[in-house]
């Protein structure tokens, strides 16, 4: 390299960011991942066994995907092409597709291509990898923060072994930090910075696992201070730091997997966690309507017969955000969220109508037994129907010992919790009565 290409070199790297400056060079630097990276884990083994073939990174951004990437072609000495699927079209795939082909043949080098955001492809566009990626021409690897099984096309997903990236830890992150303050060739070491322990716990836990987020505060942070040494302080950690935008799309994972969080923890009991969940997804744009919905299906789900109030809680807050709309209807939310994790829980009726469907499907229908049929009609008498009904209401108890269903089946087991206890002790008189038996609990 001559002496321009050097300067021009060290021009480009100190444009650049320093979260893009402090990219790990190997994997010995590479932070987090250790549930598939670790040693002994999946990606670690395939790494030693030389058995790269198809992967799929799915996390968050700043989880290190681009990263991770560029160190695996150095790992395994493959040639490195990278495409966005956003601004590369099909001639753009076939034209990487084809030189790396022709490296395989002339040197023997396999090629490692990383495509970003690899969920914007086409099914066509897919669907062309899929060749190459049998053969071994190349080593795929496609990043995304949507879940594969639901973006990306089944056929490729099936070739591929998925590796899903979480959020960096705190620990993690405030590692990264130091090291930027102590790298002189491609962080911030040339500059004397103090950084305060309270100062880089805000950045790391404001980050939400994003280490570009942090890095850039640090970056914000010291370049924009004027006196030296740099005091890293809180307060300059909070001036530094740009509110995140909340990261939700409606219709995606961050959707599903919301509600999924929201609904188990009312049904887990815990108040706090479902008042989380119900912030997240109102910070994010969340429809009302679908989250009125499965707090009244929630009601009658997860808590039925325990607290039939439930069901009138959740009712009532459906209707007061149709009335109200937000903001201020997510004050009804709260109600129902709180009232409901809070409540005794009973999936009592949830599973009556369950296996009651399950046996009309599977063909173990009962006819109407005679004295249940309709008799309001000219000729009912002559067929006999209605014979031998016994009209409750004539029975002191309001309870006629007669046979409604025409076969011995209990679906309804209410649970020993709230009211639902007080109706187990009531359906078991009940059920003595109906089938003319003594009530074992007396």
């Amino acid at each position: 390299m001559s002496l321009f290409e050097a300067v021009e070199a060290d021009n480009r790297r100190d444009a650049q960011p320093l979260a893009r400056r402090m990219r790990p060079s190997s994997l010995s630097e590479f932070v987090g991942q250790r549930h598939f990276l670790g040693e002994g884990k999946l990606l670690w083994r395939l790494i030693q066994a030389d058995r790269l073939t198809a992967l799929l990174f799915y996390g968050p951004p700043g989880t290190g995907k681009t990263t991770l990437a560029y160190l695996l072609a150095s790992e395994t000495q493959c040639h490195f092409e990278q495409l966005n699927a956003v601004t590369s079209g099909v001639k753009d795939l076939r034209r990487v597709l084809d030189q790396a082909r022709d490296l395989l043949s002339a040197e023997g080098t396999r090629t490692l291509l990383f495509i970003d955001e690899i969920h914007r492809f086409n099914k066509s566009q897919q669907d062309a990898l899929l060749p190459d990626v049998e053969d071994g021409s190349v080593v795929l690897v496609g990043a995304t923060t949507s879940n594969p099984f639901f973006a990306v096309n089944s056929a490729l997903v099936s070739r591929s072994r998925v590796f899903e990236f979480h959020p960096l830890e705190e620990d993690d992150i405030k590692a990264l930090l130091r090291r930027a303050l102590q790298d002189r060739q491609r962080g911030l070491g040339n500059t004397p910075v103090n950084l305060h322990d309270d100062a880089a716990e805000f950045l790391a836990a404001t980050c939400d696992g994003d280490a570009r987020q942090a890095l850039s505060a640090l970056e914000i942070g010291i370049l924009s201070t004027e006196s030296r040494p740099v005091e890293f302080t809180l307060e300059l950690a909070g001036e530094s730091v740009q509110r995140k935008a909340v990261q939700y799309d409606r219709d995606g994972d961050t959707h599903y997997d919301a509600i999924s969080a929201l609904i188990k923890s009312i049904r887990g009991s815990d108040p706090d966690a479902g008042i989380y969940w119900l912030a997240r997804m109102l910070e994010g744009g969340e429809d009302i309507r679908f989250l009125t919905r499965r707090l009244v299906i929630l009601a009658s789900e997860d808590v039925g017969n325990a607290d039939p109030q439930a069901l009138v809680i959740a009712v009532a807050a459906m209707q007061a955000c149709e009335f109200v709309g937000l903001p201020e209807a997510q004050l009804s939310l709260s109600q129902a969220v709180t009232y409901l994790a809070c409540a005794p829980k009973s999936n009592a009726a949830t599973v009556a109508i369950g296996e009651a469907r399950a046996d009309v499907r599977e063909g173990r229908t009962t006819p109407v037994p005679v004295h249940l049929r309709d008799s309001h009609y000219a000729g009912a008498k002559r067929l006999g129907h209605g014979e031998g009904y016994q009209y409750s209401h004539n029975e002191e108890d309001g309870i006629a010992a007669q046979d409604y269903l025409g076969v011995d089946r209990q679906y309804y087991r209410p649970v020993d919790r709230g009211f639902e206890a007080e109706l187990s002790k009531r359906l078991s008189v009940i059920r003595a009565k109906l089938h003319n038996t003594e009530d074992q609990t007396e």
